[in-house]
């Protein structure tokens, strides 16, 4: 029994939900989102908020519950408060900054690296080391932050690259002489 899809997704004050089908969308004050969910849950809008329960005769289905409830409550959580990743960016002469609707990036290769940040994103850069990536979405402030690591992930020997701001990096030793 999932213990994460039993609970319904609470819908607080100013947050409004809609289910079509297999259909979710949810509108709040920051936006508005909306997820399809797979044809092994089912999807009821009651009293208590959006419930998720399984279709009896699928195998995948109490695999697909807990997901889906995590799914949905990601929504809600998006439209009222946002989500929000930091990147650290660790180097010499290695720095960041916003410019327009691109993110530039200086991370020691012979050119600069031009991000375009897409719809929805909010790209802020406190220090040129330091970098905030928000948006309603989370999966797509996720898939944003893993890109722009993905330019220059930290090496272990020295600890140069974009990190998350929560990663720690495992040093290594260098060469004994």
């Amino acid at each position: 029994m999932s213990r994460i899809g039993k609970k319904p997704v609470q819908l607080p004050k100013g947050v409004m939900a809609a289910v079509d089908g297999q259909t979710v969308k949810v509108k709040g004050p920051k936006g508005e989102l909306k997820v399809t969910l797979v044809d092994d849950v089912q999807v009821e809008l009651t009293d208590s908020g959006v419930v998720i329960s399984p279709r009896p005769d699928h195998e995948r289905a109490r695999a697909m519950w807990g997901l889906s409830r995590t799914l949905v409550n990601n929504l809600v959580i998006g439209v009222t408060e946002g989500f929000a990743e930091r990147l650290d960016i660790n180097g010499v002469g290695y720095r960041a900054a916003v410019q327009g609707k691109n993110l530039n990036l200086q991370l020691g290769f012979s050119h600069d690296v031009v991000y375009p940040i897409p719809a929805g994103i909010n790209i802020v850069a406190e220090k040129p080391t330091s970098i905030t990536i928000s948006g309603i979405d989370k999966q797509l402030v996720g898939q944003v932050a893993a890109e722009i690591r993905a330019w220059r992930a930290p090496e272990p020997y020295k600890g140069k690259g974009v990190k998350y701001a929560s990663e720690t990096i495992r040093r290594k030793e260098g060469k004994k002489k």
